[in-house]
């Protein structure tokens, strides 16, 4: 199996394991983001994060969709309804968004972080963390660099919304 396969796969159970994700900043970033207000409220708060990982060569506009279609693809077969919605938007598909289908779950950014601390615990578990020796270390937010997303955006769907910009 390509490392890319085995990659888009792990990552598929890290975020349909966990049901969702967030993490505060200015909101210098929404001034230039074209999907505020129509996928999701201006944000509220970014934030940067600077990665401890390097983006995979392999890294690309088609495995970040694939793996979030096999994110999709996943929860749409559960016999209960997505709790969320996650696309990648961007030339390159480099924007992950992450959106509650319900309210509740993702309405603060304390819950936000609560979800982005339960998706670092399951990808600390990961092989690929493991081989690295970087299990320790790296969050979820480095996965996501690996991956080669650039920004993390988080909203309840209604009013709340968070950046998480990935360096």
């Amino acid at each position: 199996m390509s490392i890319r396969r085995a990659l888009t796969a792990v990552l598929a159970l890290v975020l349909v394991s966990t049901g969702l994700a967030v993490a505060p900043g200015s909101g210098a970033q929404a001034a230039d983001d074209r999907h505020a207000g129509y996928y999701y409220p201006v944000p509220q708060s970014s934030e940067v994060y600077n990665a401890r990982a390097q983006t995979l060569e392999e890294a690309d506009r088609t495995l970040r969709i694939g793996f979030v279609t096999g994110v999709t693809n996943q929860a749409l077969s559960r016999p209960h309804p997505p709790s969320f919605a996650m696309f990648a938007k961007g030339a390159e598909g480099q924007k992950l968004v992450i959106v509650a289908l319900t309210d509740g779950p993702l309405d603060t950014i304390y819950r936000a972080r609560a979800v982005f601390a339960n998706l670092t615990a399951v990808a600390r578990v990961m092989p690929i963390f493991k081989e690295l020796g970087v299990q320790e270390w790296f969050t979820f937010f480095d996965l996501a660099k690996l991956m080669g997303f650039q920004q993390i955006t988080i909203s309840d769907g209604r009013n709340f919304a968070h950046q998480v910009i990935i360096d």
